[in-house]
């Protein structure tokens, strides 16, 4: 097995479906392992990848562990292979303690989003000096450029990339909700509503990257006068600005809440 996926979740399955699909590891030198038997033996024969059991993972040159954080302290014993390196995607669990919990330090750690389950996830990539010397690093670099941008990123940085980034999407769908409940409580249909909502965000996004900050875009939009400031007045008035940063960083502070969890 060139790759063993355990927890084959959303992101477990885009990963593999996002590798394949790229040529980047075949199909059948994939093994996947999951609690829900019935759900990976699907995905197994939909995709060619193979079914494998706790005591063949050690036939695997590297391991993703796609699980809770809140669970590994309870599988890293069997999870524990020797010869093999580890990528974890669980949050918060820092790489100090994925060396202590599996006596290894072929371990990277990364942190992906929802984006993964379309290919456009923005993913955070670490590891120690030996995970670089094994090839560790460049293989997650590689596994996760399949599903979208892949970043080496140092690792005290990762808490706050994970209360932006990887927290990210469901802020940006509160957004989008709120616009279309503004929209609805103007008069728009709310199938219409939801529709302009999310267009308007990836039409923005779009914009976003051409321009060198959000500002340029934002007064762009803002005629002297106009809709668009009124619109903004609003916004500040309502703490909108204050209420995602706070978001960021309360996310940030829990992703720190679990790394000490897994101490």
């Amino acid at each position: 097995m060139k790759l063993a996926i355990v927890g084959v979740g959303k992101l477990g399955l885009a990963l593999l479906e996002g590798v394949t699909a790229r040529g980047i590891i075949p199909a059948g030198e994939i093994g996947l392992l999951d609690a829900n038997v019935a759900r990976v033996e699907d995905i197994a024969s939909r995709t060619g990848a193979r079914v494998v059991t706790r005591s063949q993972l050690g036939g695997a040159e590297r391991i993703l562990v796609a699980l809770q954080p809140r669970v590994f302290p309870e599988v890293s014993e069997w999870l524990a292979q020797e010869n093999v390196g580890y990528i974890s995607t669980m949050a918060g669990v820092s790489v100090a303690t994925l060396v202590r919990r599996l006596g290894t330090q072929r371990v990277v750690r990364v942190m992906p989003n929802l984006g993964a389950t379309i290919g456009r996830s923005q993913t955070a990539i670490t590891g120690p000096r030996e995970a670089q010397e094994a090839g560790d690093l460049a293989f997650a670099l590689d596994l996760f450029g399949a599903v979208g941008d892949a970043y080496d990123l140092p690792e005290h940085l990762f808490n706050a990339f994970t209360g932006m980034s990887a927290s990210g999407p469901a802020y940006v769908a509160v957004v989008a909700e709120a616009l279309a409940d503004g929209g609805v409580r103007m008069g728009l249909p709310r199938v219409l509503a939801n529709e302009l909502a999310a267009k308007l965000l990836v039409s923005t996004g779009e914009l976003l990257q051409r321009r060198a900050h959000p500002a340029m875009l934002k007064d762009e939009v803002s005629s002297p006068g106009g809709t668009t400031i009124a619109g903004l007045e609003a916004l500040e008035a309502a703490g909108v600005r204050g209420g995602l940063i706070q978001a960021v960083v309360a996310a940030t502070r829990r992703g720190t809440e679990l790394g000490h969890d897994q101490e």
